[in-house]
């Protein structure tokens, strides 16, 4: 299950089936979905209860299934619906994070991990392979060369290697406290940083909107400092 609570500006999304170590089932999907899009909350923390992030796919149900390709869509949706929210993601890894956990996490604006943190994707091993946009997200994340490595080996990376390959930017006790620390940025420069970052048009059309963007921000400035001093 995905449970959700508002703490001022931070949204808290947590990936709450420990005895699964957090793997995710349709349904869990849909959940996150709606968690991360459904705020006005500036920043979101996404987690996982207990000793792992998240596992990925509930293997066992998508077996199951009738149309796997649909869960693999699923996926997909969620992890684009993380990178494209409105409010700034950052993800909080404690523990493992395998398969469809760390598509989830590369989908994130912000992946922070704990020095017990550790990643792999090992559908290779027995015929899989990240389908939730791991294939298009982690050479963006990562150096080809490292994303090509941690993808065909499986092997396991622990969270100082994970910042080398610059996999997780920070490794820190708290990664909450990383969430805490952006939300005190002002609502309306955070999105605009993230959007501006994150727009994949060509540089001139980028560049354009990036001096739109930033005229926005400065117009709204000098009317908030007009009106401090009317007071």
């Amino acid at each position: 299950m995905i449970r959700t609570r508002d703490d001022d500006a931070v949204r808290v999304v947590t990936i709450d089936r420990p005895a699964h170590r957090n793997a995710l089932r349709p349904e869990d999907l849909t959940a996150l979905r709606t968690a991360v899009t459904d705020t006005d909350a500036p920043v979101t923390y996404l987690c996982g209860a207990g000793e792992a992030f998240c596992a990925g796919a509930d293997l066992d149900v998508v077996a199951n299934l009738d149309d796997p390709a649909l869960f693999a869509r699923a996926g997909q949706r969620t992890a684009a619906a993380i990178a494209d929210a409105e409010t700034v993601v950052v993800c909080g890894i404690d523990g493992a994070a395998r398969g469809g956990g760390v598509e989830l996490a590369l989908a994130a604006d912000l992946r922070v991990a704990t020095p017990a943190a550790t990643f792999a994707e090992p559908g290779v091993e027995f015929g899989l392979f990240g389908a939730w946009g791991g294939t298009v997200r982690l050479p963006r994340v990562m150096r080809e060369g490292d994303a090509l490595d941690f993808a065909l080996s499986g092997r396991v990376l622990d969270a100082d290697e994970a910042l080398r390959t610059g996999l997780v930017s920070r490794v820190v006790d708290d990664p909450r406290s990383v969430a805490d620390a952006i939300a005190s940025g002002e609502p309306d420069a955070l999105h605009v940083i993230k959007r501006r970052i994150r727009d994949r048009r060509e540089d001139e059309t980028q560049e354009r909107a990036e001096a739109t963007a930033f005229a926005d921000l400065v117009r709204t400035y000098a009317d908030d400092i007009a009106a401090e001093r009317r007071r």
